[in-house]
């Protein structure tokens, strides 16, 4: 149908009446079960698989339940991050009867946002409560987006059911590319943690991890902040804790180098992301949300594409430490800035970074943020230059407006990234100008770096089990032990650690 007419309850009322020869009257109810956009043709048309409610009315709920019990008394399992891999491991455990102790070593989740509104401000960036580091993990200030392509690891619907039950809107469930939205996930997030302590969990804050307790091959238990933490431990630590891969290289604990993606955030204006993608002057209008977007190529054997697409949304700093420059992007609900980005990168594999040691990415991937640290004169300002002045290998004199709240200083990325990400992004920009007209444009800004795609390293665990390949009752989860990729998958991975080392501690009893 029209946008219009599924933006409106009473035309899409009427609409569905004549469509099925119902008397309106008839109709006491539709539910939207999926919902999606058609734009490939200069009539965009929206399509909805609707259930009706025809001579009752609507009795059933909108989103499935989860019973969480009283586990105040249960055995009790570690779950390191608070992160979406550790808050869904740890309302899983609930489910099966296990008590979880969440550790966290940012603040809350509220608190934590003082401290990114001072990151513009102050120039500077809390090692420990910053947009990677707190309760809710990279993504609860990072956009909130719930599209995933992984369909083979776990139950999607499941992850998407508890964030509604949670206070997430109902339209996540039917949206193709559904999304909470940076201002509303942080009180889904606080609900989550309140689930937890309601049924007899516990959630610490500015509680960092520093080492595993070890009784032979077997984890017992961690450390944190000098106080010893006994149980089985779901490590869902994020893609950021560089401090935990240091830790288990020098302990000699299995890990492998991964590859991770490198690039720019690309900025531009929304409207003209609007105009290009519905092939309308007017852009979206009235009826349409803010354009996506998603290109691939192939370059010289490696990918380039884009990246957790965020339209009318911002670009935000995203580093965790200091002397290091790393770029993120995010929506508001709404996605009602004027601006429209995403990540752009190439594909880095690990034979790619000199070297054969499993931190060699790792250290690969902090050499480019120390870079860019000191392109942009040693502050969180960030170095910028126009898209096709990039192409064309010229300085750019002036920038657009951006998003970017600590500031954009213009520099030559053509000339100081290295070659193989440079050059690969010059010639997949062209490709994807071809693709989408007036796409490859100067009113578009490239805003280095981003690298946090992914974890540079992977801690390496048993398939079938979840298991550590050495160490027992130590379960590697999510996006930081290099399992996941995203808010949906990395809760699975968590409910899927939670399964596993329930099964695990029922058989060793």
């Amino acid at each position: 149908m029209l946008p219009e007419v599924a933006a409106d309850t009473a035309l899409l009322r009427q609409y569905v009446a004549d469509e099925k020869g119902l008397a309106i009257s008839a109709l006491k109810g539709i539910r939207v079960l999926k919902r999606s956009i058609d734009a490939r043709q200069r009539t965009i048309f929206v399509n909805l698989k609707v259930r009706l409610y025809i001579n009752e009315q609507p009795t059933d709920d909108e989103y499935v339940h989860t019973d969480y019990p009283d586990v105040s008394d249960k055995p009790q399992v570690i779950v390191v991050g608070a992160g979406p891999g550790g808050l869904f491991a740890a309302l899983r455990l609930i489910e099966l009867g296990l008590r979880p102790i969440v550790l966290e070593r940012g603040k809350d989740v509220h608190e934590r946002k003082k401290d990114l509104a001072a990151i513009a401000r102050t120039q500077q960036v809390d090692g420990e409560s910053n947009y990677c580091f707190g309760e809710g993990g990279a993504g609860a200030y990072s956009d909130g987006k719930l599209y995933t392509r992984s369909k083979k690891r776990g139950n999607i619907e499941k992850i998407l059911n508890v964030f509604c039950q949670h206070g997430a809107s109902t339209a996540i469930l039917a949206d193709a590319h559904p999304h909470i939205g940076t201002d509303r996930l942080p009180q889904v997030i606080e609900a989550m943690r309140n689930t937890i302590i309601r049924c007899g969990g516990e959630v610490h804050f500015q509680t960092k991890m520093t080492r595993l307790l070890l009784d032979g091959n077997k984890v017992v238990g961690c450390v944190a902040e000098n106080k010893e933490f006994k149980g089985s431990v779901i490590l869902a630590t994020g893609h950021s804790a560089r401090d935990v891969y240091r830790y288990f290289d020098q302990e000699k604990i299995e890990l492998e180098a991964k590859g991770i993606a490198v690039g720019v955030r690309l900025e531009h204006p929304s409207k003209l992301i609007d105009q290009i993608q519905y092939h309308r002057k007017e852009g979206r209008g009235q009826w349409l949300p803010a354009a996506e977007y998603s290109f691939v190529t192939q370059v010289d054997g490696r990918g380039v594409y884009s990246f957790c697409m965020c339209p009318g949304g911002f670009v935000i700093p995203a580093a965790t430490g200091p002397e290091q420059v790393v770029v993120n992007g995010m929506s508001p609900a709404s996605r009602g800035t004027q601006w429209s980005n995403s990540g752009m990168v190439v594909e880095l594999r690990p034979e790619d970074v000199e070297g054969d040691d499993v931190l060699r990415v790792l250290r690969y991937q902090e050499e480019l943020e120390r870079m860019c640290w000191q392109q942009a004169n040693m502050k969180q300002t960030a170095p910028a230059q126009r898209m096709a002045d990039f192409v064309n290998g010229k300085l750019s004199y002036d920038l657009p407006r951006s998003s970017y709240a600590p500031g954009l200083v213009s520099s030559p990325l053509h000339f100081w990234l290295p070659k193989p990400i440079s050059s690969r992004l010059q010639q997949g920009f062209k490709v994807f100008g071809r693709q989408a007209h007036g796409f490859l444009t100067n009113e578009a800004v490239m805003i280095a770096i981003e690298t946090r795609t992914s974890s540079p390293v992977r801690i390496i665990r048993d398939n079938d089990t979840l298991l550590h390949v050495r160490l027992q009752g130590l379960f590697p989860c999510g996006e930081g032990a290099g399992y996941a990729g995203g808010i949906v998958s990395a809760g699975v991975d968590g409910e899927r650690c939670a399964e596993m080392c329930a099964e695990w501690m029922k058989s060793n009893a």
